[in-house]
């Protein structure tokens, strides 16, 4: 089972490539359904189909539909935020307030993303194909299982074990309280759950690709490298980049200003896919320009065809070196004279204003505007931070043992 996700600055024809992939891959005999979580729903206009929250089969092997994630957050969304408008209601709290406090930012596209994750693992499908919405969206959507799931572990053991105390100590209405508490936590559990699952599929570079789509103009190729390096930061793997509408040279027989300016902008092109793959993030594919508008399934298929070739559209790319890496650098055991370095692969970390903090148990990185905590590896937990630097690609930070969690041998007392 595969899940393809492709991406891109808006305009840059990703929706063309995400369904002539899945066209592809149906005609090669696999079961493949398309999907969009692009508000623009442009998916039906690129397959000539009227497309709506049910899959539509459109040839043999091949079904397309479009994510409503409206309708997802009214039937999936409501009871949680019942819960909890109840629970602060019953505390306390003014009932237009517990309604603010109950909203999500960013709990349809949460949903949107679980609708594809169902996809995924009901076993419907050999592969689901992902056409997500531009860049800045797709970022926010791809970060959002971390972050909240992250949220809610830390926030609610604590809040339930303080509200269950709370409760355990009234009186009349108690059990009532504890049994809607009980379904409260039940339903965060599932959230927490579901959150931990999109994360692990999304990580997983077996199961799940994410290809970055651009055409070859500096502007564009810029906001990619900035993509590259967010998706980097999230912990997410980019293992196809597909530069689209590329111009051919023109043909010697050709003279005049239509020969120049095609020769100028194919020249132009060229020195922008050489920058592109000079970067050795991910192997670079590349589609043509071509005359006509491709919509249908018949001219989506020649896209696929010039953009594939003989290979797999499916197939992962070529796996890259770790994004974190934890080594010993010095010293043994609980030596105080140890020496760890934490390695974090943020490709075009030179690009961008870099900062770093320790907040607690975790590292919070910020990169080109994308902030990210990390959570540190338990050796770390008991270190401090004394140095960090960057080595191309390559963000090394330097810790030492904290002298309070860790014990000295006695030569260490004696030298301090």
């Amino acid at each position: 089972m595969r899940v393809v996700l492709f991406t891109g600055k808006g305009g840059v024809g990703k929706t063309t490539l995400a369904a002539a992939t899945a066209a592809r891959l149906a005609r090669s005999g696999r079961k493949t359904l398309v999907v969009s979580t692009d508000p623009a729903h442009s998916l039906g206009d690129a397959l000539e189909a009227d497309l709506g929250g049910e899959p539509t089969e459109l040839m043999t092997g091949l079904h397309a539909a479009h994510i409503d994630s409206r309708a997802l957050l009214d039937s999936s969304w409501t009871t949680l935020q019942g819960h909890l408008r109840t629970l602060l209601a019953g505390a306390g709290v003014d009932e237009l307030v517990a309604d603010e406090l109950t909203v999500l930012p960013g709990v349809e596209d949460i949903l949107a993303l679980g609708e594809v994750a169902r996809a995924a693992t009901t076993g419907a499908w050999d592969v689901v194909v992902v056409d997500c919405g531009p860049t800045a969206e797709t970022l926010r959507l791809l970060g959002l299982p971390e972050a909240l799931s992250g949220y809610l572990e830390r926030l609610f053991p604590a809040h339930r074990r303080a509200v269950r105390g709370l409760l355990a100590g009234m009186s009349g209405g108690a059990k009532e309280a504890a049994a809607t508490w009980d379904s409260t936590v039940d339903a965060l559990d599932r959230l927490a759950d579901h959150l931990r699952e999109l994360r692990a599929l999304l990580a997983d570079h077996a199961r799940t690709s994410i290809r970055l789509v651009l055409t070859p103009e500096r502007v564009v190729a810029a906001e990619t490298r900035r993509t590259l390096t967010a998706l980097a930061l999230h912990g997410l793997r980019v293992d196809g980049v597909v530069v689209n509408r590329l111009l051919p040279g023109p043909p010697p027989s050709l003279r005049g200003p239509a020969a120049r300016w095609l020769r100028e902008r194919h020249t132009e092109q060229q020195a922008v896919l050489a920058e592109i793959a000079a970067l050795d993030y991910a192997p670079v594919r590349t589609a043509p320009y071509t005359a006509a508008e491709p919509t249908g399934v018949e001219a989506l298929l020649g896209i696929a065809d010039a953009l594939y070739g003989a290979d797999d559209p499916a197939a992962p790319g070529t796996p890259g070196p770790p994004l974190l890496t934890v080594e010993r650098t010095a010293g043994s055991g609980t030596s105080p004279d140890s020496e760890f370095e934490l390695s974090l692969r943020l490709p075009g970390a030179a690009d961008g204003p870099l900062e770093l903090a320790r907040v607690g148990d975790d590292l919070a990185v910020s990169l080109g505007g994308v902030r990210r905590m990390v959570a540190l590896p338990s050796v770390l937990v008991r270190c401090t931070v004394v140095a960090a630097r960057l080595e191309g690609d390559d963000l090394k930070i330097t810790f030492v043992p904290d002298p309070q969690f860790w014990p000295q041998s006695p030569e260490g007392a004696a030298r301090g």
